[in-house]
């Protein structure tokens, strides 16, 4: 009887070898294009970043001068056509829009989770929380006409001065914009904590505010922290809604100033934007500072999302 058990069941592996081999196959070519895509990627920034950065010919309007890593990561001008590569205009813009659109969508965004996973009851989370994340899925370019259409015009009875391009605008539809990626992922690590943490503060005397703020909220911290990681990361790398929103106005800004960000500006993304859509010519050094500024701006996410590995593996709870 067990001989027959035994040879009953190496048959039926037999029979399921294929469609296994296939599956595992499939899923290793997955993982594979992954990975190669990601080293092209890389490949093609370097590669096309150290020829910008060794370029023989002279610039424009600049004899005898080439473009130097030093010159490029230090200088606070941005113009290409007369031969200007300081990337530090361009970066104050990009981290202008990263500080002020984390000052709208993480408090927001946490909000959204503490009230999904503590407050509301599952029939009205099944509504919201799909509701909410309909928000990721609008097209950035409608997002960057709303903010010139409605919000800008919102602004200027508020702010005098306030012009049609401004980095203001920017930064509150880039928050509308990632406040769903925060919701999500923060409200998903809070509704992980066990059930009994809650019950055990309840025991204690503890309110249900008392509760999510105090034992739920630091249980799902990693979850938490990784959430704004990754909406930071969103931020810095939107194009279109800050191409059009900002302006394209290269100055170098004082970040913690608040009276800049009423000003036109011109973040990383909307200047590779603007290079690849203007007259450049290709293989020349106007179009290479395209890659320049890439893998400056993959340099920044990559470093911000290292961080966000040590501060998760810091902070995780297992339970």
């Amino acid at each position: 009887m067990s001989g027959d058990s035994l040879e009953e069941a190496l048959t039926r592996r037999t029979q399921n070898a294929p469609p296994e081999l296939l599956s595992r196959t499939f899923f290793f070519v997955c993982a594979a294009l992954s990975i190669a895509t990601t080293i092209g990627l890389i490949v093609l920034l370097t590669t096309e970043a150290a020829k910008f950065f060794s370029f023989s010919a002279p610039l424009v309007g600049v004899t005898g001068e080439t473009a130097s890593v030093v010159e490029f990561l230090t200088g606070t001008v941005w113009e290409p056509t007369e031969g200007n590569f300081g990337v530090l205009s361009l970066v104050s813009a990009t981290l202008m829009i990263m500080i002020g659109s984390s000052l709208i969508a993480l408090p927001l965004g946490v909000g959204t989770a503490i009230y999904l996973s503590e407050y509301a009851s599952p029939r009205l989370r099944s509504i919201l929380k799909p509701g909410l994340e309909i928000l990721a899925g609008i097209p950035t370019v409608v997002y960057g006409f709303f903010a010139i259409i409605y919000i800008t015009p919102a602004l200027q009875p508020f702010v005098p001065g306030l012009g049609t391009f401004n980095i203001l605008s920017a930064c509150i539809v880039v928050g509308i914009m990632i406040i769903p990626m925060v919701a999500s992922i923060s409200e998903d690590a809070m509704s992980a904590v066990p059930e009994a943490l809650r019950q055990a503060g309840y025991g204690m005397g503890a309110t249900k505010f008392e509760v999510s703020t105090g034992i739920v909220v630091p249980a799902s911290l990693s979850g938490i922290f990784s959430s704004f990681i990754l909406a930071l990361s969103r931020a810095i790398g939107e194009t279109m809604a800050v191409t059009i929103a900002a302006g394209s106005t290269a100055q170098f800004l004082n970040v913690v100033n608040p009276a800049a960000y009423t000003e036109r500006a011109l973040p990383m993304t909307a200047a590779m934007v603007k290079l690849v859509g203007g007259d450049v010519t290709g293989g020349g050094i106007s179009y290479r500072s395209v890659f320049a500024i890439g893998i400056t701006l993959f340099v920044i996410t990559l470093v911000m999302n290292v961080i966000s590995d040590i501060v998760a593996q810091r902070y995780r709870e297992e339970y």
